[in-house]
């Protein structure tokens, strides 16, 4: 079966529904992904099957902490930064959305979107590329650690349900010495008013 990675477009909102019956996929307003397409097009990308189907799509975008790095430049081996200010996040990518229609899974979609949003992340000299995902979701745990993702740390009540999230990285080019991950982060947790 032949598939194509585009960008995604406003108009696929209208199409992606076989992707969000997953019980495990977050289903967001139409203001949200607009949001998305508005700033980080780059990062918004769908697989699209033979038959015109979405069958796998991604929404990402480029941040870092809503304040200034409190030691410039930010170099995240400084003992200070591990320490005093734990939760600051470099300039790096997000992976906010990643699903995969359920007839389409175990074809490599996820890590084929995942590789072409790390590659924008490599253009933007970002440090790493983070995700979160629900501490139940264990194939998404098992996938995410065969592409290089580690658990950052644990982030209490993340979802509305109540249920725990993994924050997951993967470092980029720029973090040579893989500075912004760390082991044991399934110990480390954090409330949600910690994570921006």
């Amino acid at each position: 079966m032949t598939t194509a990675l585009r960008p995604m477009t406003p108009t696929d909102l209208l199409h992606f529904n076989p992707c969000n019956l997953d019980h495990l996929t977050e289903t967001y307003g139409i203001a949200f992904y607009l949001e998305y397409f508005t700033k980080w097009p780059q990062l918004c990308k769908v697989i699209e099957g033979a038959n015109d189907q979405i069958e796998a799509y991604i929404m990402g975008k480029l941040e870092s902490s809503p304040y200034q790095a409190p030691v410039e430049p930010y170099d995240p081996r400084l003992t200070i930064y591990r320490k005093k200010w734990p939760n600051y996040l470099p300039w790096h990518a997000h992976i906010t959305c990643l699903t995969v229609a359920p007839a389409a899974r175990r074809l490599g979609h996820a890590t084929r979107l995942s590789q072409a949003l790390e590659q924008v992340g490599d253009e933007a000299d970002a440090w790493f590329v983070d995700l979160f995902v629900r501490v139940e979701n264990e194939a998404a745990i098992l996938l995410y650690k065969k592409m290089g993702y580690s658990v950052y740390r644990r982030i209490t009540d993340y979802y509305n349900d109540g249920s725990d999230a993994y924050d997951m990285r993967k470092p980029l080019k720029r973090d040579k010495k893989r500075k912004t991950v760390r082991p044991n982060g399934e110990n480390i947790k954090v409330d949600p008013s910690e994570v921006w």
